[in-house]
């Protein structure tokens, strides 16, 4: 598979040889700012011998510092497809906020403590948050942990738009706290994570990754694990040779449904929630997601896996184009991330689709309450973007809540009428 993006050549006005159809093509300025990326990832190929796993490469491309598609400056999350690349809940209604807050104010009233969010898109969620948790009586302050520079900047400036009474609670953290008492989130954090990108073609092994290729561009080239399953220790024994190959070997055999396949894991999404949960010392843990239980997600029919690229509105499978310039992303296996998180010792308090547990949180009747007369412009705003969230055909159904708590021994008010745990 060979990338739009060369790494030597032409000037980045020339780079866009071959135009992935339905993708407008960026400006020079952006171009330019991609081909910096791509210096970045080339750097890392040679310096690791000419070939860089897929997890490294995902995450050059989208955090490394003044460069990656999350640390950079380009606008990316919003509704027009002229300055963004795609629409997160918060951005379609602040009814979505408005139900998370019934449901994070049962916990915080209590349990106590702040609200910790992890990567806030454009600030929208937390301003709708903190308006909704003012008015239910909670007083708490709110944490963010944001990699991206810009959307700091962002976030501080969509805050004191809208909440500006309440900016004052907002802190943002550079490295996760030791403790924390209250309520920890992330609504589409756990997909944008590095994946690693495995694959089994005629009962080979291997680990998918990047190079450079003779012509100078980035290409995914496929490194074989089998070779490395096993070195003698001279008396006739054998063991895997590398802790990290062992661990994607086991994923392969473990996970994949027989017959050519190739898929992700993600250990720095499972690390991460496992962490969380070490450190919530009483509260609620909570992912807000688009994802499978393990046995849908490796599933037959799904033998390409589930690694997708956003630009401008628009969504592809080449995650090798423009570097920097689009996200990328792959669904979450919520079966590994509740073992891991329990085994970090928090408690699974319930999975459901986005739809039942908003409306399992009151989002029907904040509608009601919250967006005019029914038939107004407003109410028929409200309705056409609660429709998005709550639709089998859009987000209601892909988009899953999963939640864990620790030390709050009442049930969650998201999962009253459904909660698929068991499917995990």
């Amino acid at each position: 598979m060979q990338s739009n993006t060369t790494v030597d050549g032409p000037g980045p006005q020339d780079r866009v040889l071959a135009p992935t159809p339905g993708l407008p093509p960026p400006g020079t300025e952006s171009l330019a700012h991609s081909e910096r990326v791509v210096d970045a990832i080339r750097d890392a190929i040679t310096a690791a011998g000419g070939w860089i796993s897929f997890r490294k490469f995902m995450r050059i491309a989208l955090y490394a510092p003044g460069l990656g598609y999350y640390a950079a400056g380009a606008r990316k999350i919003g509704l027009s497809d002229a300055d963004s690349d795609f629409a997160t809940a918060p951005e379609m209604t602040p009814l979505f906020g408005y139900a998370l807050a019934n449901q994070f104010a049962d916990v915080l009233l209590s349990v106590g403590g702040d609200v910790l969010e992890l990567g806030a898109g454009s600030g929208n969620l937390a301003a709708d948050l903190l308006v909704r948790l003012a008015s239910s009586g909670v007083d708490c302050g709110y944490s963010i942990l944001e990699p991206s520079p810009d959307l700091r900047e962002r976030q501080r400036a969509t805050i004191a738009a809208r909440a500006p009474q309440l900016s004052g609670k907002v802190r943002w953290l550079d490295s996760l706290p030791e403790a924390w008492t209250g309520v920890i989130f992330g609504n589409e954090v756990l997909d944008a994570l590095p994946v690693e990108w495995l694959v089994r073609k005629d009962g080979h092994r291997s680990s998918r990754g990047v190079i450079v290729d003779g012509d100078g561009w980035l290409v995914l080239s496929d490194r074989s694990l089998d070779a490395a399953v096993v070195s003698s220790d001279g008396n006739g024994a054998t063991s895997n040779r590398d802790a990290d190959e062992r661990d994607l070997i086991a994923a392969i055999d473990d996970l994949f449904p027989g017959g050519d396949y190739a898929s992700e894991i993600n250990p720095e999404a499972e690390a991460l929630s496992a962490t969380l949960a070490s450190i919530l010392h009483a509260g609620m843990l909570m992912w807000i997601d688009y994802g499978f239980p393990s046995h849908e997600y490796y599933h037959s029919q799904r033998a390409a896996g589930t690694l997708m690229c956003h630009y401008r509105h628009r969504a592809h499978d080449d995650p090798l184009l423009w570097p920097g310039l689009q996200d990328i992303t792959a669904h979450v296996d919520f079966s590994a991330i509740a073992r891991v998180t329990c085994d970090a010792g928090a408690e699974l308090a319930g999975y459901a689709t986005q739809a039942s547990f908003l409306l399992d949180c009151g989002i029907a009747d904040l509608m009601m309450q919250e967006s005019g007369e029914p038939g107004s412009a407003g109410f028929l705003r409200a309705s056409n973007a609660v429709q998005r969230l709550l639709s089998p055909a859009e987000m209601g159904e892909l988009f899953k809540v999963i939640a864990f708590t620790r030390d709050f021994g009442h049930p969650l008010r998201g999962f009253a009428t459904s909660d698929r745990s068991g499917r995990l």
